[in-house]
């Protein structure tokens, strides 16, 4: 069984309960790096809550966009049906014309 963390400082996933983390020995004193302090676990854990709860939205947001665009698709491909149907009927009437046309010229 492995486990991480000793009997003093235990692991946890806990932010509150975790040990600060500390700048390395290689960064310059006053680096860009800032230290973690509970505060912004906290302020983490609370954004990280909010961004979760917004995850319903999130989804349903993107399912209805989805939902949209197939629609559209399929609008556009009803329209393309119908109009290549239109454009048969126009030629069969046209041809049809054409007959009537010749059969009058040849009488």
């Amino acid at each position: 069984m492995h486990l991480v963390g000793t009997i003093d400082r235990p692991h946890t996933h806990d932010p509150r309960n975790q040990a600060p983390m500390t700048t390395p020995t290689k960064e310059p004193v006053g680096s860009a790096t800032l230290d973690v302090t509970n505060s912004g676990a906290n302020d983490s854990r609370q954004n990280r809550n909010r961004e979760m709860q917004l995850i319903p939205e999130a989804l349903a947001r993107a399912h209805m966009h989805d939902r949209l665009s197939t629609a559209e698709t399929e609008r556009r491909a009803h329209h393309l049906v119908s109009a290549r149907r239109m454009q048969r009927r126009a030629e069969r009437v046209s041809l049809r014309a054409r007959r009537a046309l010749a059969m009058a010229v040849m009488q």
